[in-house]
């Protein structure tokens, strides 16, 4: 679950540090105190876009922390991704911005975004203000139900992609074959003659960098001559050699009366010693520099070979020599043309019965579970007010298969008697669209693993005896699961565990939001406030705590 989020200089929040509990965590507030923003602040450190406008003014960076209790499956995808799991189990996600740049961390070890949103996948679900919305497409539709298929969906899903994209590849290979004779001749000739050309010229992996280094050597060998030849000048004959065989003798003749002078005489032996290896290996590396016009010529015209290889075949030996191999493979191909269009003909046949399968299998499961979830989801609505309802998820083949499978799927729904149904978007209002999201994520949440659900705004759209219905359904979700609710109806405010004011107060030249957890008084003042009750009467007050009396009370009987 979430157990804490931490905001500093993030819009109207200072700094703000909120300690959520279990089960059914309410946020109330009046209009503009902030209640959205404390949720962007969520979305900002699992990976929303953060724009400059958010820092709050006079301040350069911002930050959010959220921390969660971790469970055996959040351990495991934290292993998968090769990070640390704390000690206790729990997950840090922090998020430090600043214009034009963030750094994510989670567990203080420094991550991408991309890696927080894949991790906050097993940690919280979020359901957005307008998100029911997306219940007008039927994408949404499909998506909802291999969710509700667990493992077996997903697992059947991966199968139908990878024989989606094998198929694909081949149908695409075959789309570009197809030569006729006169193409074939052309791209035979044209392939012998580059195949020919590497061949003849048989470069050699490291060649062209000793012709380099030879040419280099060639080229300056005049220049090379006279510098060795003025260094021999100077170490041999009357030289250095001359010099150091004098001061040899010298040291030679006293070097008996003292034994430190029989040392620097060894000492200057072996420099006399070293200085002789040197000049003969000189003059041996000189007797081998010599100018020979016809190998410069050699050397040149084949590094030219080498070079205009690179210009047309790639851009070292090893490219070239591949280069060639790809072309003697497709020598081969032509030389055989038909044999090979029928073997590739073939093969993007067996690919495409692959995909059939793997399309029936995945469609026979969704066909199962559409069944299920159409049961699940007529007595979740049938729980929040409808007045009638005949729900369909409707599967039906596609003639041809995508990456996601044959199927389209589309929810259906009567909500009134004697009418027939009819997509969602044809019959379902904001609010009733907003419920309906609330049953599929009851449902969902009985199978899913993710600890923390956040709704904001369920209620949009609602009052009354459904409000009291979208209440008890979110007490039921909140028994399982940890449940955040941001909202403006007394009737879901009376059901919290925990209840929390978000408010925004100013000392004259700033302003700042805070959120607090409210005792058990100040959320019956809260509950009175959103009642309407003129001034906090003491009959407004009485009436909130016999909602909030009413409401635990239903909790209790579920």
């Amino acid at each position: 679950m979430l157990q804490s989020l931490h905001v500093k200089n993030l819009a109207l929040m200072e700094e703000t540090f909120v300690t959520f509990g279990e089960g059914l965590n309410i946020l109330t507030g009046e209009t503009g105190a902030g209640k959205s923003l404390l949720l962007g602040s969520v979305n900002l450190a699992l990976g929303a876009k953060f724009e400059k406008e958010m820092l709050r003014k006079g301040t350069e960076q911002a930050l959010v922390e959220l921390t969660f209790t971790g469970n055996e499956k959040v351990r495991e995808k934290l292993l998968a991704m090769e990070l640390e799991p704390q000690e206790d189990g729990s997950v840090l996600i922090a998020r430090k911005m600043q214009v034009g740049k963030s750094v994510f961390r989670v567990n203080g070890e420094v991550v991408t975004a991309k890696q927080v949103k894949e991790l906050a996948e097993v940690l919280i679900d979020i359901h957005g203000q307008h998100e029911h919305q997306s219940l007008l497409h039927k994408k949404k539709h499909l998506e909802i139900l291999d969710a509700f298929g667990g493992r077996d969906a997903q697992e059947a899903l991966e199968d139908v992609s990878k024989a989606y994209h094998a198929w694909k590849a081949l149908e695409k290979k075959l789309g570009e074959e197809g030569l006729d004779e006169k193409e074939r001749a052309r791209e035979q000739s044209l392939a012998e003659y580059e195949v020919r050309e590497i061949e003849e010229a048989t470069p050699r992996i490291g060649e062209d960098e000793e012709l380099e280094e030879q040419y280099r050597r060639m080229v300056n060998g005049q220049k090379i001559m006279e510098a060795l030849s003025e260094s021999y000048s100077y170490t041999s004959g009357d030289g250095a050699g001359s010099a150091l065989s004098r001061a040899l003798r010298a040291l030679g003749s006293i070097s008996g009366f003292d034994k430190r002078l029989a040392e620097l005489e060894e000492q200057l032996s072996e420099v006399d010693s070293l200085l002789a290896d040197y000049n003969r290996d000189l003059a041996d590396y000189m007797e081998d520099v010599t100018y020979d016009e016809a190998a410069l010529r050699q050397t040149e015209d084949r590094l030219n070979l080498i070079n205009r290889l690179k210009e047309k075949y790639g851009n070292t030996i090893e490219e070239i020599l591949a280069y060639g191999e790809t072309r003697r493979e497709y020598l081969e191909k032509l030389a055989d043309y038909d044999a090979y269009l029928a073997k590739l003909k073939d093969d993007e046949a067996k690919a495409k019965k692959q995909l059939d399968k793997a399309c029936d299998v995945l469609g026979s499961i969704r066909r199962k579970n559409a069944k299920t979830l159409t049961g699940l989801l007529t007595a979740a609505l049938e729980q929040l007010n409808f007045l009638k309802v005949d729900f369909e998820i409707h599967v039906e083949k596609l003639e041809n298969p995508t990456e996601k499978g044959a199927d389209d799927v589309e929810f259906l729904i009567s909500t009134n008697p004697g009418e027939e149904r009819r997509p969602l978007g044809m019959v379902a209002s904001g609010g009733e669209l907003s419920r309906i999201m609330l049953a599929i994520k009851t449902v969902l949440a009985k199978r899913d693993e993710v600890d923390a659900l956040i709704f904001d705004e369920i209620d949009a759209g609602i009052s009354g005896r459904t409000a009291w219905q979208v209440s008890r359904q979110l007490g039921k979700v909140s028994t399982a699961h940890q449940v955040i609710c941001i909202t403006h109806l007394p009737q879901i405010a009376a059901m919290a565990d925990s209840h929390y004011l978000i408010e925004k107060n100013t000392d004259g030249s700033s302003t700042a939001t805070d959120v607090r957890l409210l005792t058990e008084e100040e959320a019956t003042r809260e509950l009175a406030r959103l009642l309407g009750g003129d001034g906090l009467s003491e009959a407004a007050i009485t009436n909130a705590m016999e909602m909030r009396k009413q409401a635990h009370s239903q909790k209790e009987e579920d």
